[in-house]
């Protein structure tokens, strides 16, 4: 049986208003462990009711009492308090998320310490807003600009970084004097609910900070159409982010999405070539391949395509698979069996089109597997980039190795996709990187490293993969309105 200081054996309440309570209607769901089908616990399935209930709070929250009285210093000063307390309880946040949706608990306590220093990077960022004075035309005019929350925001976020999706969409939140409804996946709501716990503790106000969990297709499709949202933030699929940027069109509500990838990571026969496979590796097999800017287009210059393919595969096999929870795994469990069937399937029609796997190429059964979502890191070789393996997001451990000729082709290639999150390149050549890195079409561009992030650093997507900016100054912008105030001095 699974121990952990909140798998108290009650069910988990929503967080609506400062108080935790049950869903209006009294429906629960359950949520297992996905490396042993272990059930963790029943969560209240919230519904309509329950997000407009929210919303209220929210609104209530940032019209009246306490909270827009807070000055940009007590702001900061509430921020470095969760910091402090998540930094306190990292170990059990870790442990939660990788109990919940697979991730290996080195990573997962790797994320914790990331996040403790992204919040401290909200608190520095909360005294750091300002409007500017402009010069206008009329002497006897004084005019400047203000800076101001936006309002009542919205965050429907995704099951493969539970709690790095929930600190990511708080933290600009608290810092610019907004109030936030997030409603987690259904698939990974433990760590949220916990960061409410945590927010409660550190002094957020009543209202400021609201829990939905339940269904996307009820809660989550209830809060994208609420008309009482000011802004809405969506994280996942392009799919469903066509869909809620339909719903929130008809409120005209504020919104940014960070949606899918299919990233390029390119080549070169003059790069690290060992420090290019290890990290095409970490790139493509990270949390099982369930990244959205996971690298898994791999072009490798033609010259040495076939040998690189074959080091990458050699890497990949060294890989430990197993549960998350064992400090010696590399590679987790997919997230849940329908995941499994996704990337089951993805890997049935690239062999049916012709690609070969060179390493992995089937879920794992067997002694420690059958009653868990395990597949293997997958190289493919001969793949074809109109295939749908190369073409789809597969969100699983599946990584094409493509041969190429020339820059310009490369490029042409690389960008021959409707996705535009992150892309990857790997050479000696100091302008070839400069050239390549304007122009592939994406958000980050990363040269001789993968998936570098940073508080400072702004990341989201071009295309389908979404817009809008996390991370950095520009986050903040997310929450913030431009007043412009003109007074006349005659």
């Amino acid at each position: 049986m699974t121990t952990h200081p909140f798998l108290d054996g009650k069910s988990k309440a929503l967080f609506i208003g400062g108080r935790w309570q049950d869903a209006v209607a009294g429906a629960t769901f359950e949520t297992r462990n996905p490396a042993n089908g272990q059930l963790l616990t029943t969560i209240a399935r919230g519904g309509a009711t329950d997000v407009d209930a929210a919303v209220t709070a929210a609104r209530a929250a940032f019209e009246t009492g306490a909270w827009p009285r807070f000055s940009p210093s007590e702001r900061q000063g509430l921020l470095l308090r969760l910091a402090g307390l998540l930094e306190r309880d990292a170990e059990d946040f870790a442990r939660i998320d990788t109990l919940e949706m697979g991730s290996p608990i080195r990573h997962t306590r790797g994320s914790v310490a990331l996040l403790v220093d992204l919040l401290r990077y909200y608190a520095g960022m909360a005294r750091g807003i300002e409007g500017v004075t402009a010069q206008t035309a009329d002497p006897a005019m004084f005019a400047c600009t203000l800076r101001e929350p936006v309002g009542v925001c919205g965050a429907i976020i995704p099951w493969n970084g539970p709690l790095w999706a929930s600190v990511l969409k708080l933290g600009p939140v608290l810092a610019t004097g907004c109030t936030l409804v997030l409603k987690p996946a259904e698939d990974a709501s433990l760590a949220p609910l916990m960061l409410a716990r945590l927010a409660e503790e550190a002094g957020v106000p009543p209202g400021v900070f609201n829990v939905v969990t339940g269904f996307g297709t009820e809660a989550g499709a209830a809060l994208a159409a609420h008309p009482g949202l000011d802004k809405l933030a969506f994280t996942g699929s392009d799919a469903t982010g066509r869909a809620i940027a339909a719903i929130a069109g008809a409120n005209l509500t504020r919104l940014s999405l960070e949606l899918g990838g299919k990233s390029p990571n390119i080549v070169f026969a003059d790069a690290d070539l060992e420090a290019a496979a290890r990290t095409a590796v970490i790139a493509a097999f990270a949390n099982s391949g369930q990244v959205c800017s996971a690298g898994t287009r791999l072009f490798v210059e033609q010259s040495v395509h076939r040998e690189f393919a074959e080091q990458v595969a050699r890497v990949a096999a060294t890989l430990r698979i197993g549960d998350g929870m064992d400090p010696a795994t590399d590679l987790g469990p997919l997230v849940s069996a329908r995941q499994l069937d996704r990337v089951d399937r993805h890997m049935d029609d690239a062999r049916a089109a012709g690609a070969t796997a060179i390493s992995g190429g089937a879920r794992l059964t067997g002694a420690g597997y059958d009653q868990g979502f395990f597949f293997p890191p997958t190289v493919l070789v001969d793949a074809q980039d109109d295939m749908r393996a190369v073409r789809e997001e597969i969100f699983g451990p599946i990584l094409a190795t493509l041969p190429f000729t020339s820059e310009d082709e490369v490029i042409t290639r690389a960008n021959a996709t409707p996705f535009g999150l992150g892309a990857g390149i790997w050479t000696r050549d100091v302008g070839r990187a400069h050239r390549l890195g304007r122009r592939l079409r994406a958000g980050s561009v990363w040269v001789n490293c993968y998936n570098a992030i940073d508080p400072a650093m702004p990341s989201g997507g071009m295309k389908a993969s979404g817009y809008g900016r996390e991370y950095g100054r520009a986050h903040l912008d997310e929450h913030l309105e431009n007043k412009s105030l003109w007074i006349s001095t005659r």
